[in-house]
Order: C-alpha cells, then structure tokens, then sequence
C-alpha cells in the first residue's frame, strides 16, 4: 500500500512511499483511508532515530472494510473517525474498535479527519478544569489545531474566553469561534483567571500561571514553543494561591469522545477550523506551512 513512510533522508522524515499492509488483531476494525491530518506535535518532534519505513500518523478518516474478528465496533462500509498513536498517514490503517466513531454520512470525512487529537485534546483538557461557565479562561497558542477547538468548547461550556495568539494575522475567525477578548500572549492579560489551556509552554506557560485566581487550574497541553518554562515558585507564591500546573496527557481509548464531537460537527455546533486541505501528495508544503505558523487551525490531506 502507499503511505506517508519515515525516511531519515527527507525532508522532515517524511516520504510518500510503499509499505506493508496492516495486520488486524481481533480488536481492530481494517479502515480504508481516505483523509488524514496533521498535528504539530507530530511533525514538530518526529524523531531523529526512527525506523526507515515505519508509518505515523495520529487522525484519519475512511470507511471499515474489515469488521473486527471479536465482533466489536462497526459492520463493513461504516463510515469512521480514528485515533491511534501511528498507523494513519497511509491507504489502510488497523485501528482499535475502541478509538473509532462512526460518521453520518452527510458529515465530509475530511473534516472528520481533523478532529482526534486535536478536538479530544480540548474536551478533555478543558474538562479537566472543571465547570467553567461564567469564568475566565485563557487559551494560548489560540489560533491553532487544539487551541480553535478549545474556544469553541469553552465558549460553549459558558466560559469567558481569553484566546491569546502570538500577533494581529493569527486573530482571524477567534471571535466568531468565541473569544470574549484576544490578546497577544499572556503578559497582555488584565486581571487574573480560573483556568487556563497552554498549548505554547516556554515563557508564555510561566506567565498564565502568575494570572491564576485563588484555586485556579493550568492544563499544560503544548509546547509549541520548543522552548523549557521556568517558573521562579517562590515568587509565584506571592501572586498565586493554591493555583494548580498540571500536565495534561490525552486519555485513550477515544471512541465516546470522537462520537460526541462528531455529533457537534454534524449538528454545525463545532467547526474543525481546517486552515489547509490538498493532497497528500503535497504532505511536505502541508508539513512546512504548519510549522511556520501558516496554518490557521487544522491540516488535512486527502487522499
């Protein structure tokens, strides 16, 4: 089968390419692919030591063309979401019944696509904040994949949102999205927070922890950035108490999750905010626009 496959020689160690069909185990659903996406994260930090041949790939979209053995999941011709941590970018992915969710058919796979990581990150995330309607809550690195996703669930859980994005070009659709107010970074913040969804770490994640209002939560999501954070606590304790930093980690399996938020998608109640969409031909120009902050949102390939 052709698929996105790890080359240490390309260009972010990345090539279309021929690999092996998957092999399902007895839990696993055959999916013909047919849209995939990117996260930073994965084209950020591919590793530098991977194996030649090996197919990543977090999102993909397609339809079942093998049942699970042990009955689980959805019939042969479902159309499906899924997540699994590699396995996507290629024409046939094996993925567990669990990480799966079934996509109506007037709900375009391609969209469906950008939702896994991206959109399961937010939820679970800004759930982990607890309730936040009628509080402050900041989002950095706003203008991204999961950031886009997180002012529209906080919006929707009845937050008020800071959506804080790194200058006037990443602005564009927030407030539609949302956002109560747009900042550029969390220095710009009056007054302090609830909570806040860090998709940017470094400098920024420091400075959203010293906003904290007395019990208030930071979800460590990201680190766009690239850059370690500092936090002189000593200092912090004189502006924050009991503030909680917390790192977040996304929780598996995805399948309740993707079904609700492909429920949102499909009822117009949640906009995958899809900045780039080609073919996956064109995956490298997808890959170097995302990392140079050239994507509004989510990337999509099709296939």
């Amino acid at each position: 089968m052709r698929a996105l496959i790890y080359d240490p020689a390309a260009a972010h160690r990345l090539r279309l390419g021929e690999a092996e069909d998957p092999a399902p185990a007895p839990g696993q659903a055959l999916i013909q692919v047919t849209a995939v996406s990117f996260n930073f994260g994965e084209i950020a930090f591919r590793p530098a030591d991977g194996k030649p041949g090996h197919v990543s790939g977090w999102d993909a979209a397609g339809v079942v063309v093998q049942a699970a053995a042990d009955g689980s999941g959805p019939a042969a011709g479902t159309r499906v979401a899924t997540f699994g941590w590699s396995g996507a970018w290629a024409e046939s992915r094996a993925v567990d019944t669990g990480n799966l969710a079934v996509v109506p058919d007037d709900v375009d796979l391609g969209r469906a696509a950008a939702l896994p990581v991206a959109g399961a990150t937010a939820l679970q995330a800004l759930r982990r904040l607890g309730p936040v309607i009628g509080r402050r809550v900041l989002i950095t690195g706003a203008s991204g994949g999961v950031g886009r996703y997180a002012v529209q669930l906080a919006a929707r859980a009845g937050a008020h949102v800071i959506a804080s994005v790194g200058g006037p070009s990443r602005v564009g659709g927030l407030r539609e999205l949302g956002a109560a107010e747009i900042v550029f970074g969390p220095s710009a913040v009056s007054g302090r927070v609830y909570g806040v969804l860090d998709n940017v770490g470094g400098s920024q994640l420091a400075q959203a922890y010293n906003l904290l209002e007395d019990g208030g939560t930071v979800q460590a999501v990201g680190m766009a950035s690239r850059e370690p954070t500092l936090i002189d606590f000593e200092e912090a304790r004189t502006r924050v108490d009991r503030g909680r930093l917390e790192t977040f980690n996304l929780s598996a399996p995805l399948g309740d999750d993707l079904t609700y938020l492909v429920d949102l998608l499909r009822k117009g109640e949640l906009d995958p905010q899809i900045g780039w969409r080609g073919p996956w031909e064109r995956a490298r120009e997808a890959a170097e626009a995302l990392l140079a902050r050239r994507v509004a949102g989510k990337v999509v390939l099709d296939l």
